[in-house]
């Protein structure tokens, strides 16, 4: 019996894992820049596992950016691939390609309840969108809905490419210095990796300090530190992150409820527990109240994208058997 692949391309690492009997196995994390394509890691990875090329009968890779056509340019590293003679090359029948909010979106699906933490408790309406939102290399943005055949759909989206949503006199101080230094404001431009950096150098600036961290890493070390400093840069991020998760609430309905993703948010949980990042979600005026009881989650799964790739790829077999 043939396998099935799946990968998460991110802007530095490539996940790719054999997606077996609705799990993963045999997980490898590749540094992109190590390879000038998919098919040379995807070869790598396969040679590592001892399999033949041909081996593999369909692959799924969940994509940043919008997905269409046979030519794909990722937008998040040097890759570009052709899906034809990427299924020529690795000798795969089928080639499913799917954006990577898409496919993380999914992956919720699949989550245990050890690998995800309660931010704001309530009751999830199991026929209303569910938003997805994480900061990560940019800001990832998708919703999530589930379908009356038991199957689920995501709707893939660039909704971290929106405006920084402002709330308070001091983040209009704040998106002013912003401003000055980038012209339109977006939120991935703040609610991101790199954005967690501009934003500590945007507070500098605006309160008169000399910046002395040179990372994101750097300064959330600091805030872990106790560093007063860092810690409100930290404490603003979570604040325009819960504005930003509460807009797609209100846009969408997604009474749902809100799970938290990405690679930044983990690495201070309990600082984002006990920040502003609720009252901030639900600080939407006479639409406050609309905010009672949706639940948000902060997930911590090691590989939600890659479990999502699998999600996709199996529903799109069994549409095709149910089709045939």
């Amino acid at each position: 019996m043939k396998l099935a692949l799946v990968g998460d391309i991110g802007g530095t690492n490539a996940r790719f894992a054999l997606w077996c009997d609705d799990q993963l196995e045999s997980v490898r994390v590749l540094a992109s820049a190590d390879y000038p394509g998919p098919e040379q890691a995807i070869s790598a990875y396969l040679a590592e596992l001892g399999l033949p090329l041909g081996a593999v009968d369909s692959v799924c890779l969940a994509c940043a950016g919008p997905v269409s056509g046979d030519l794909f340019r990722f937008t998040n590293n040097h890759w570009r691939l052709s899906r034809a003679a990427f299924c020529r090359d690795l000798q795969v029948r089928e080639l499913l390609l799917i954006n990577d909010f898409s496919a993380m979106a999914l992956g919720m699906t699949r989550l245990r309840d050890d690998e995800r933490i309660t931010v704001c408790p309530g009751l999830a309406e199991a026929d209303r969108p569910v938003v997805v939102i994480g900061p990560g290399t940019g800001l990832g943005v998708g919703t999530l809905l589930a379908l009356s055949d038991g199957s689920w759909r995501a709707l893939p989206g660039e909704g971290g490419h929106v405006d920084l949503p402002i709330g308070s006199p001091r983040e209009a101080e704040l998106w002013q210095q912003l401003y000055r230094q980038l012209g339109h404001v977006r939120a991935e431009d703040v609610l991101s990796g790199n954005g967690l950096l501009l934003l500590y150098r945007s507070m500098c600036a605006l309160d008169g300090h000399a910046p002395r961290l040179h990372s994101p890493a750097e300064v959330t070390a600091a805030a872990l530190a106790g560093d007063a400093l860092a810690v409100a840069v930290l404490e603003q991020f979570c604040c325009w992150l819960g504005r930003a998760a509460g807009n797609n609430v209100l846009s969408l309905g997604a009474r749902g409820g809100v799970y938290i993703v990405g690679g930044v948010v983990p690495r201070f949980a309990e600082l984002f527990l006990a920040s502003g990042f609720a009252r901030c979600f639900r600080d939407k005026g006479c639409m406050s109240d609309y905010f009672s009881g949706i639940p948000v989650w902060l997930v911590t799964a090691e590989y939600p994208g890659l479990l999502g790739a699998g999600v996709a790829l199996q529903q799109e077999h069994s549409r095709r058997m149910g089709g045939a």
